[in-house]
């Protein structure tokens, strides 16, 4: 089934499944339980809202909010009326927030008030936000900002006629979102993408999953990150499965919501699962609901395909590939493939979509030789936004897209991937960039020059570790630094590591030569 030509939109997607699947559990969050009508009422009731808010079609709105029910129906409203989101990380520090609502020109933010002590709004304060009309809080403690319910009830007005107007004149073509993502300049870039290649991606991606209707899906993963939006939300209203919301990864809180809502989709980092087996309380759970998962993101052992399927009784584990500058979706493997293609592997090309590996003259690799990741198709972003030459360096004249990933392809089109975009390494299931962590870095008094790899860590596959040279006449402290990033940056990109040294390792041209930078993390 193409999802892009029988519903075009995610707003037209969401009203076909109140229509197909009706009273049947959309939502359900702590006491708040929605039906598939009763979401698409709400995400109606928010596009009234944003209406009279001003919003208008090809505005942005920023959703800046952990996994909760109201999450799904702002995205839903604001699409409704033309409009593009652009999520915001949960961990990012107010400065980091500002660049992207700037950046974005976004005209509102939706937040809330108080997630994990986290204030906010008040985050934002003494920021430059010239586009910024209105900031509208969810669940609101403090009185900062416009409540969800006062901006609900400004909608009150708007005629039902308006909202229809609204929604008929959003296309396939239309941009959805804009999500920013760090590269190796250091600056957060804004990825658009269009309604109608993400429901055609997640119309497969939910297929290829085998989700299904009445399957209850827990979404851990961020709604603010692709994999937690479109895989999550957009995935769900494909096939009619219930979201349970999980605001905070917490395996404990996992594997009690699995027991008590029956749960039989859990998609996550393979250390959700290797928690899942080791932990020592796992046998107080009834875990036997679980029927599918989906995992990625880091290196897998054959082992753990294999007790996901024995010890937890799941009967489809797949693995998969994706980047946002192709939609989140590029790859994946089969129900049918064996234990160790799925370890070893991300899949094959989704249908509609060329994959091939190259060598640095472009020219395609044989089968088991490394190059390049390069993807072609339906899925590829239409650009950075306002960014045309930072688009042309991701794709080139024939509109192949160069994700900067190396690895190689067998001879069934499997790819392993062997690198990630160069430096970037992989906190938890978090992209971390080192360009922008060492510009964010360089900021503090005491560092004269800083360098960032990834390093091994048995929790979260890879941490950071900063290699610093002091600043003229300073003395720093590893520990002040490490306290410091804490403060001024989401917590995945602070560094866990900082060595204090004369000189960092440089080639002829002054580039920092980051490969010996690795030897001596490995040697200490």
């Amino acid at each position: 089934m193409r999802g892009d030509l029988e519903w075009g939109t995610i707003p037209n997607l969401a009203r076909s499944a109140a229509e197909r699947f009706g009273e049947d559990e959309a939502i359900v969050d702590g006491e708040i339980r929605l039906s598939f009508v009763d979401l698409w009422i709400e995400a109606r009731a928010a596009a009234k809202a944003y209406v009279a808010a001003g919003i208008e079609p090809g505005d942005r709105v920023a959703l800046w909010a952990p996994n909760i029910w109201e999450w799904p129906v702002a995205l839903l409203g604001l699409h409704a009326v033309g409009a593009a989101v652009v999520p915001l990380n949960t961990r990012f520090k107010g400065g980091e927030a500002a660049y992207v609502l700037r950046r974005s020109r976004a005209k509102l933010l939706v937040t809330i008030d108080g997630f994990l002590g986290n204030d906010y709004v008040a985050m934002l304060e003494g920021e430059d936000l010239p586009d910024l009309r209105d900031t509208v809080v969810l669940r609101p403690e403090g009185r900062a900002g416009t409540s969800w319910i006062d901006f609900l009830l400004g909608g009150a007005s708007v005629d039902d006629s308006t909202i229809d107007e609204r929604l008929a004149a959003v296309g396939p073509d239309d941009v959805s979102d804009i999500m920013f993502t760090s590269g190796t300049t250091g600056a957060p870039k804004g990825v658009v993408a269009h309604h109608g290649p993400t429901v055609r991606a997640f119309t497969e991606w939910a297929e290829l999953v085998g989700l299904r209707r009445g399957d209850r899906y827990l979404v851990i993963n961020p709604f603010f990150h692709s994999f937690g939006y479109r895989a999550g939300i957009v995935s769900s209203l494909v096939a009619g499965a219930t979201m349970i919301p999980q605001a905070v990864f917490d395996v404990p809180e996992a594997m009690r919501n699995i027991a008590a809502h029956r749960i039989t989709m859990l998609p996550g980092a393979p250390a959700i699962y290797q928690t899942l087996l080791n932990h020592p309380d796992r046998a107080e759970h009834d875990l036997s609901s679980l029927r599918l998962a989906v995992t990625g993101a880091a290196a897998i052992p054959v082992s753990l395909i294999e007790q996901m399927w024995s010890d937890l009784g799941i009967e489809t584990v797949l693995t998969a590939y994706g980047l946002t500058e192709a939609t989140g979706f590029v790859t994946s493997c089969r129900a049918e493939d064996d234990a160790r293609t799925i370890a070893e592997t991300s899949g094959r090309a989704i249908d509609g979509v060329e994959v091939r590996i190259v060598d640095d003259d472009g020219v395609e690799q044989q089968p088991g030789d490394p190059g390049e990741i390069v993807v072609r198709g339906y899925n590829v972003m239409a650009g950075y936004f306002e960014d045309p030459e930072q688009t042309a360096e991701a794709i080139d004249a024939d509109g192949w897209l160069h994700t900067g990933d190396i690895g190689w392809m067998d001879e069934r089109g499997y790819i392993r991937i062997t690198d990630r975009k160069k430096d970037m390494y992989i906190v938890g299931g978090f992209n971390a960039y080192p360009a922008e962590i060492e510009n964010l870095l360089s900021r503090h008094p005491d560092i004269g020059q800083v360098a960032v790899i990834g390093v091994p860590d048995q929790r979260l596959g890879e941490v950071g570790m900063a290699f610093v040279v002091p600043a003229a006449g300073h003395s720093p402290d590893p520990d002040e630094i490490i306290a410091w990033a804490r403060e001024h940056m989401a917590n995945y990109k602070a560094p866990t590591y900082v060595r204090i040294v004369d000189a960092l390792p440089l080639n002829p041209a002054g580039k920092v030569l980051k490969y010996q930078l690795r030897e001596e993390a490995l040697r200490a």
